[in-house]
């Protein structure tokens, strides 16, 4: 199977243990992650070749990011090394109707610095067949930015799938240019569109009618087929429109589906009911993860999709951002057991 290019920031992320609010932390445990460095571990995870491309510092902190990618058989040889310091991020874990909460120290990180040219994309993409990014990496920096484009005009150029997750973050927009600026550009050269209503909203002034996801409790599917039409007639490269469909009945129980549009129909998935989450942050890259791997391996659309929403379903019970289900306890949910049975 040849590899998937997932190219982004991998941060420190640290944490109030046992769900205390950040004012009465005196320690916090360290975990690392990104949007697309967490993808990168659930596709290895899933047996594929994956390589993460980025821009670290050359310290003991940079360091440990990248013994965690080994750690997980991510290929890391693409990583430049430079710049000052590692992004951080702070997450207070929410539980019932106390929502979660993130405080973000990344200015200035490594790969907010990077440049076009630094990195040697036909090199990258030697054996690749597939590149992902999400909408969080333009968001840092317009070097950033352009760097992925220069990424994805060269993926376009090699006949190499794209794929995006919209993963809207309006705290990271804070260099003078706003979304509908920059993303059209990017999102031009995809093959493959991920996103939510927010998303979708905030980048492009598309939002499917009658949904408020502050109630919660039920989101009807089909409300999300004018979205993905929208998507595709903006851009007609795209080939699928991915949503996935959240219903927050608490932080601590949500609902979770998806909806896949190939331009002929509209497919769905059952929906989970996730009661007792132990982390939700990574949900959305757990779901790209399992998509891309399901896209890779399936013939049957209606199977990648599922297996997608079954592996996210999965990440909500585990902590940490990267999905660490292997593919046959995936499989094994799909197939309707998820009684949590002792494997013995």
């Amino acid at each position: 199977m040849k590899k998937v290019v997932c190219f982004g920031e991998i941060m420190l992320r640290l944490t109030p243990p046992d769900m205390r609010r950040f004012s009465q932390a005196y320690s916090f445990d360290v975990v690392y992650g990104g949007g697309e460095s967490n993808v990168a571990v659930s596709l290895a995870n899933y047996g594929v070749p994956a390589t993460f491309v980025s821009r670290i510092p050359k310290n003991d902190i940079g360091e440990c990011a990248i013994m965690e990618l080994r750690k997980r058989n991510v290929d890391v040889s693409h990583i430049l090394r430079g710049g000052e310091r590692l992004g951080i991020y702070f997450l207070e874990i929410g539980a019932v109707s106390r929502g979660s909460k993130v405080v973000y120290d990344r200015a200035y990180s490594a790969i907010s610095t990077i440049k076009t040219g630094m990195v040697d994309w036909d090199e990258v993409f030697k054996d690749a067949d597939w590149f992902h990014w999400t909408g969080i990496t333009p968001a840092i920096s317009q070097g950033a930015a352009e760097a992925c484009l220069e990424a994805i005009k060269k993926a376009n150029e090699l006949g190499i799938t794209v794929s995006t997750d919209l993963n809207y973050r309006k705290n990271l927009w804070n260099y003078g240019k706003a979304p509908s600026e920059v993303m059209p550009e990017l999102v031009a050269g995809c093959d493959i569109i991920l996103g939510n209503e927010e998303d979708a909203e905030k980048h492009f002034d598309i939002h499917p009618d009658g949904v408020d996801v502050t109630k919660g409790d039920s989101i009807d599917s089909k409300a999300y087929i004018s979205v993905c039409r929208k998507l595709m007639e903006r851009f007609p490269r795209c080939k699928k429109v991915i949503v996935t469909l959240r219903g927050s009945i608490s932080a601590s129980h949500n609902s979770w589906s998806g909806v896949l549009y190939n331009g002929d129909q509209l497919l769905e998935t059952s929906t989970y009911q996730i009661t007792h989450i132990v982390d939700r942050v990574g949900g959305g890259d757990s779901f790209m993860g399992g998509l891309i791997y399901g896209l890779k391996t399936y013939k049957e659309d209606q199977k990648a999709l599922d297996f997608a929403v079954a592996a996210s379903c999965l990440k909500h019970t585990i902590y940490g951002d990267a999905n660490l289900a292997t593919k046959e306890e995936v499989e094994k949910l799909m197939t309707g057991d998820a009684s949590g049975r002792v494997s013995r």
